[in-house]
């Protein structure tokens, strides 16, 4: 990814707080990235070796890459691959788009590349890819007023070729624009050193090029450190955006940012850029600020998937729930404050995953599950609720 020896860092940023409000739907999506999936796509992204392009092991990455979205219930309609060349290679950049609700035909990118040279790069930048499939596995199912991509290039490696090829022929098409870009969030290299104190996160905004959309990317920016803050326990440094695969927009005049580990770890395009070399537990912080601020761009619905009792709609209607205890062994208890007839109880894992599912049954036998984190989602005619429990036995 990034030449250059040096990173500049202009300012620490904690500002204008106040701007945005803190939003507890989003606070509960961003808790369901978990170091598991994280440590898990780190690990199998290393395992395909050197990624580079036009490499088998460059495609097998790729086909990696779609059979996790599928796996997240992603189909073949959601996703389109733009080849391009370089030299004698052929490659494909993997776009997955989500659509909005209320603007279907302007979109948030969030995207990285899955390119390697030299080493598995693993922080650069299987770092940002695991990110990229977390944020999508969770906004899944979320409904979003803005359309979002996932996108996956390849070809950064030899400067910015797959994404180049991307905004020059699908985002612009015979000098025209056809994509309505709101921003474009690029994720590269942020998985720090393992024993550094990986608490701080750099933002990248625009300070040069088109200057017409530096406004604009200095105020999304600004927003980037206010979710990162609201959304994740890092601290936030303000820089420049350089060298990555949002550049090929910005010469467009579309408006960007991004991430990009503040302590570097220097192992970059070299042998040494391997999972046990980075820091696991940074790359998830990132995960958490990340989905906190997609959210927020693409203004994601705020009727929270992991309700409490005071913001449910079956409340609002006076059917207010109690799902106990908390934490629970083997027997977790659904009582409603006014009597329901119908109603089923679906229990899922933190990976989305359906465990228990249960019709008109207040007593609800979890002997089965293992210690961990649950979803229970309630549904009835008015409404759907969900409670986060603990089994711990």
């Amino acid at each position: 990814m990034k030449k250059v020896a040096a990173l500049l860092l202009t300012s620490i940023a904690l500002q204008n707080m106040g701007a945005q409000s803190f939003i507890q739907a989003y606070e509960d999506r961003a808790d369901m990235v978990t170091q598991a999936n994280i440590t898990t796509n780190l690990q199998e992204f290393a395992g395909f070796g050197v990624k580079k392009t036009g490499t088998t092991a460059n495609t097998n990455a790729l086909d990696w890459l779609k059979n996790k979205y599928l796996s997240y219930g992603y189909t073949a309609s959601n996703m389109s691959e733009d080849t391009f060349t370089y030299g004698s290679s052929t490659s494909k950049n993997l776009i997955i788009t989500k659509t909005g609700n209320v603007y279907p035909n302007k979109y948030v990118i969030i995207c990285g590349h899955y390119d390697t040279i030299v080493g598995p790069g693993v922080s650069d930048n299987g770092s940002g890819t695991s990110i990229i499939l977390e944020a999508a596995r969770i906004l899944k199912n979320i409904p979003t007023e803005y359309s979002i991509k996932f996108i996956h290039f390849s070809g950064e490696e030899q400067g910015l070729v797959g994404s180049s090829h991307y905004v020059n022929n699908v985002a612009y098409q015979n000098g025209s624009q056809v994509l309505d870009i709101k921003l474009v969030l690029n994720i590269d290299q942020v998985g720090g050193l393992i024993g550094n104190n990986n608490n701080t996160i750099t933002c990248e905004r625009d300070t040069g090029g088109v200057s017409s959309n530096n406004t604009a990317s200095n105020a999304v920016t600004q927003e980037l450190m206010n979710c990162t803050t609201l959304y994740s326990p890092l601290q936030t440094h303000l820089s420049y955006a350089y060298s990555s695969d949002y550049m090929p927009f910005e010469a467009k005049g579309y408006t960007i940012t991004g991430f990009y580990e503040y302590l570097r770890s220097e192992n970059e395009h070299t042998v040494n850029d391997t999972f046990a070399n980075l820091d696991p537990v940074y790359i998830f912080n990132v995960g958490k600020a990340a989905v906190g601020a997609l959210q927020h761009f693409a203004v994601a619905s705020t009727a929270s998937n992991l309700l409490s009792t005071n913001d449910t709609s079956l409340q609002k209607s006076g059917e207010a729930i109690r799902v106990y205890p908390n934490p629970a062994k083997d027997l977790v208890t659904v009582e409603f404050q006014q009597k329901v007839k119908e109603f089923k109880v679906e229990v899922n894992d933190m990976a989305g995953n359906t465990v228990l599912s249960f019709e008109n049954q207040e007593k609800i036998n979890t002997s089965a599950l293992e210690n961990g984190v649950y979803t229970f989602t309630i549904k009835t005619d008015k409404g759907n609720t969900t409670k986060k429990i603990i089994i711990n036995k």
